[in-house]
């Protein structure tokens, strides 16, 4: 039976070119908050350093905040690219669960793009917001979906309604449960809890290293975020009734 759908029509000559134009200024601008760092983003500079004018940029971008967003979200796609990467390439280890790995690719690019996770996690920058639901919003999602699979893989909804954890109050709890599917509101309240309680174990370990503030550990951090993960991981999988041993 023929389809009603018909595929889209591919983009034309000029839209291409518009968007090899936009990512050309959104690399320019990567590479020049990698110099200078987030706060000292320049549009002005930005454009000379691809030989146009400013006017000429706010033809792809009418203005600094629309780059910063271009900015913020292809940092959190490669982000969340490289965290795919490691499931992807995990091999079926029971000695070492996929969220360590996940984690370790999470802070192998952050050292490796500290700039760039200054401007995600760092000092906001002056006056910018960024657009409520829009590209941001959808990217961090997109990463935060990856940390939540891999930490709960396994087990089902009422194993993680049942997690052993300080009770909640009913306002909380009233709007954990009023959050957005794709923004952890899949989960029941307990594993909302034990989510951000992941995520800001692992997050904070991350933004100690990558501001500088563990380097008297040497060449001994990386061992001390994985033995620091597992053992959150064993905590809060314990919370959790009828799960294996980490």
């Amino acid at each position: 039976m023929p389809s009603d759908e018909h595929p889209p029509a591919p983009a034309s000559l000029r839209e291409r070119r518009r968007a090899a134009a936009a990512r050309e200024i959104v690399d320019a601008a990567e590479h020049h908050i990698g110099e200078h760092g987030p706060s000292a983003l320049s549009l002005r500079a930005v454009a000379r350093s691809l030989g146009m004018t400013v006017q000429a940029l706010y033809h792809y971008f009418p203005n600094r905040d629309a780059l910063v967003t271009a900015l913020i979200t292809k940092s959190y796609e490669d982000l969340a690219d490289a965290l795919q990467a490691a499931v992807d390439s995990a091999v079926d280890d029971p000695s070492t669960p996929r969220l360590v790995m996940v984690a370790e690719a999470y802070r192998r690019w952050g050292i490796a793009h500290p700039e760039r996770f200054q401007l995600l996690y760092g000092t906001p920058l002056r006056y910018y917001a960024a657009p409520a639901e829009g590209p941001t919003t959808q990217a961090v999602r997109r990463m935060g979906a990856i940390f939540q699979r891999e930490l709960f893989r396994g087990f089902g909804t009422a194993q993680l309604c049942a997690a052993d954890i300080p009770a909640l109050s009913s306002p909380l709890r009233e709007h954990l449960e009023r959050l957005p599917a794709n923004a952890q509101g899949d989960l029941p309240p307990p594993a909302v809890a034990l989510f951000m309680s992941a995520w800001g174990h692992l997050h904070g370990l991350v933004v100690l290293e990558v501001f500088g503030h563990t380097s008297f550990l040497g060449d001994h951090q990386a061992e001390i975020f994985r033995t620091s993960v597992r053992i959150m991981l064993k905590d809060i999988h314990g919370r959790i009734p009828g799960a294996a041993a980490d």
